[in-house]
Parts: structure tokens; sequence; C-alpha cells
């Protein structure tokens, strides 16, 4: 159904929009589409976090780069996530020593915990004013099976992190979220926050005043090995790189069919509310904290920086639709968790692509001679950043040592090429194992 079929019933706001909420503080802007270069030691197609901090490094050490965007800068996930930062905790639970072995996993782990500082460093390094804030973050337990084991989880969130983590049971849940939806939880403090679409313009500005150029309104629509590197072609003339970089994540496409065989698009959706009666806020998320939980189908929603509405999202479809579609499925959910917010109504619906990987990491590397960063399972405000500064240094001859990330095996499935038709039954699939898990003690 319409927003517009919905607005008699109080669902959408007046003046609603199907464009990210963090577009009324800072849009992409207007597209320009100037001039290609003739040359590049680099050429960088992708205008997200990583492209940039790729670009940014590589500005910083004397090359001339250049940054080639289909959309506007700015226009693709950069500025639509849900703006929760992540220090790649996540992996030190997978179990990675038997598929990598020991010394390789916990590098890896090292580095994807270094993500954090390193984005904290970057910020405050370029003065960028991101709205960023080391808020911690609770994970709500969906099943007491779940809780179970976040209690097992605690010491090493600790160890990891040197900060506070703690299981609440349900009886203390309500010192983080004003609601009883779920069976306990877990409060970590080594997560942050901030304003996406912020961050991206200031990081744009910043490779912009380091000397890189950026070119928008340009879609890469060959890229060919020649003698001196690279010929990079486009709908408006060609021009020669030393080195490319692919940075196009969750919209991969038909121009590097080798890697879009291996990451899956996933749409993922958000909505805002209208602001909230004065103290809302503030009894339904005291503590201003990030919040996820342990779903498989999972919700992830938060403030807004300014702490007046609620941002909410997930996958409220595993087929694409609109956001407008998709809003009555995200307000139901968050309505679930916080029945007070009946009448609350959307100002803003939007979605935008994540990409995941067969193996549920992050990857960099080279395929053919072009250099890639993909795949980080829709928690990559720190580690796509993080991933294109190191394919900056490797490119340089600036790394210390190679990044674990580098050359991992990068798998894919036979008769995948890119289109995730198989979405939908992955999400019958989880959707079915939730509601058994909440019913399994």
């Amino acid at each position: 159904m319409a927003p517009a079929d919905q607005a008699g019933d109080g669902l959408f706001a007046q003046g609603f929009k199907e464009t990210p909420y963090w577009w009324e503080a800072a849009a992409p802007p207007p597209e320009t589409a100037p001039g290609l270069p003739d040359r590049v030691d680099v050429a960088i197609v992708g205008g997200g976090y990583c492209g940039l901090n790729a670009a940014l490094e590589l500005a910083r050490r004397g090359a001339s780069v250049a940054v080639l965007e289909a959309e506007r800068i700015g226009f693709g996930a950069s500025s639509r996530n849900g703006g929760m930062v992540s220090g790649g905790i996540k992996l030190a639970s997978m179990g990675l020593d038997a598929h990598l072995g020991t010394e390789r996993a916990g590098r890896l782990v090292a580095e994807a915990m270094g993500s954090l500082p390193f984005l904290e460093d970057l910020i405050a390094r370029e003065g960028i004013a991101a709205d960023y804030a080391r808020s911690g973050r609770f994970l709500g337990a969906w099943s007491a099976a779940h809780f179970r084991t976040m209690e097992g989880q605690v010491e090493l969130y600790r160890r990891l992190t040197g900060m506070r983590a703690e299981a609440l049971p349900p009886a203390r849940q309500r010192e983080e979220i004003g609601s009883d939806y779920y069976r306990g939880g877990l409060v970590a403090e080594a997560f942050g926050s901030l304003h996406p679409a912020k961050y991206h313009q200031g990081l744009a500005e910043a490779t912009r005043k380091a000397g890189a150029r950026l070119v928008d309104g340009t879609r890469v629509t060959g890229v060919a090995r020649d003698a001196g590197g690279f010929r990079v072609g486009t709908a408006r003339g060609d021009f020669a790189a030393k080195d490319v970089v692919v940075a196009t994540n969750g919209y991969t496409g038909a121009l590097t069919p080798w890697m879009r065989r291996r990451v899956i698009p996933v749409g993922s959706y958000m909505v805002a509310t209208e602001p909230l009666a004065p103290g809302v806020a503030r009894e339904i998320l005291p503590t201003g904290r990030m919040i996820s939980d342990s779903k498989r189908v999972m919700a992830y929603y938060r403030l807004s920086p300014d702490g007046t509405r609620v941002l909410f999202g997930g996958r409220a479809s595993f087929r694409p639709v609109t956001a407008g579609v998709a809003a009555p499925v995200l307000h139901a959910r968050m309505l679930e968790i916080w029945p007070r917010l009946a009448g609350t109504r959307i100002t803003h619906a939007w979605t935008g692509n994540v990409a995941f990987t067969f193996d549920f990491l992050p990857h960099m590397g080279m395929h053919e001679g072009v250099h890639y960063a993909l795949g980080c399972q829709g928690s990559g405000v720190a580690m796509m950043s993080y991933l294109g500064n190191q394919l900056a240094l490797k490119i340089a001859g600036g790394a210390n040592r190679a990044s674990a990330f580098d050359g991992l095996p990068f798998p894919t499935r036979p008769l995948y090429a890119g289109n995730p038709w198989f979405l939908p039954a992955v999400g019958l699939a989880y959707r079915v194992r939730d509601w058994l898990d909440r019913r399994v003690a």
C-alpha cells in the first residue's frame, strides 16, 4: 500500500518523505559531473566510506586520485545507514581459529577491534562534525536461550574492549529500554554512534582538500588493462589509471562480475518518527544507547542525535520493495516494542543496500590486478572506513604489514551471479526459527 493510501490512517505525517532523515541536515550535494582527468595514479569506483578513506590516504601521500560515483557523492549506504558504529567484536565469537588458524584469526579480530579507534581518530583529526559519541549498545535477547549465550560472552567483551560489558536479566532491562519485549540483554560500552551523512560530508570535504578529484554522476562502464596499468571507461569518456580500486559494496554490479558473485546485496529499511512528546524519548531509551536484537530477522534502532525522535530499522522485506511499502511493517514492529508509541507518525522512510558475504567476513584483496574491499554484513561504518585506509596503504607501500583481511579466500556458490533470488526463502526460514526460539526455553 502506498504512503498516500495510508495517510488517512494517520501513519504518515504531513510532508512525509521517502528519503533519509539524515538528509535533512546533510543531503548529498547536487550533481556536478566534473571533467575527467587524462590520467591518475589511482581510480576509485565508489564514493562511500571505503572509497573516500582510500582516496584521502592516497592523496595525502602524494598520489593523484579520482573517485568515480554513479550517483551523487554520498547517495548510497554511507548516508542511509543507522549511524551505529561497531568495532567488529562479532568476529571474535565466530570460531575463526578452526577455519583460518589461531594466528590469522587473532590478527583478524584485533584489526576489527581497531576499526573503532581508527574511526574516532579520523573524525577527531579531520575535525568532522558528525555528532559522534561513544554511546554503547544494548543487544536485546529475543529468547531465554539467547540471553544465556550473552551471559557467556560478557568476559570476552570485557577482555577484548577493556570496557564495561554486562548481561542484564529481564528484571533489569528497563535500565536500558522502556519495554518488556526482550528476555534481558547485553550492555557493551565499546560501541559508538554518529550522523552518517554528516560523517560522509566531512570525509568528502577532507578528501577534496587533500587533492583528490571527486567525480559524481559518472558510472564506470569498463576497466581494461593496458600497457601503463588500466583504461577506465565511462559514458563520458575514458582515462588511464595505474591502479584501480572497487569500493561498491552493496551496489556491486555488472562492471565486476567476479566480485558481484561474492557479495549478496540485502535491502535494509529505516523510518524516522515525528518528534516525540517531551520526556518520552528518555523514558523509552533512558541511556540513549544504540539498540539491536538477537532475532535472525533483526531490528536496530536509536534516538536521533538531538534525542527527539526514534530512528527504527530492520529487514522489513526480503524482496525489493519501496521504502513506503516497508514503512508500515517497521512501524508495527516498533509498536510491538513500545505500544505507547501508537499514534506516533512517520516523517521519513528510506532504504539502501548492505553487502553480505557467504562466509560473513569482510574482504579486501586483488582480482586480475584490481583492488577491492567488500562485504561488512551491515556493520560497515568503521570497518569499511578502515579497509579503505588499508587499501591505500597497500597501494602506496606504506603498510608495516599486510592486513589480515587481505587475500582471505573469498567464496561464492554455484549458480550465484549476483541476484539474491534465494533471499525470500531465507527470510521465511529465519522468521520460523525466530518463532521457535521464542517458544523454547
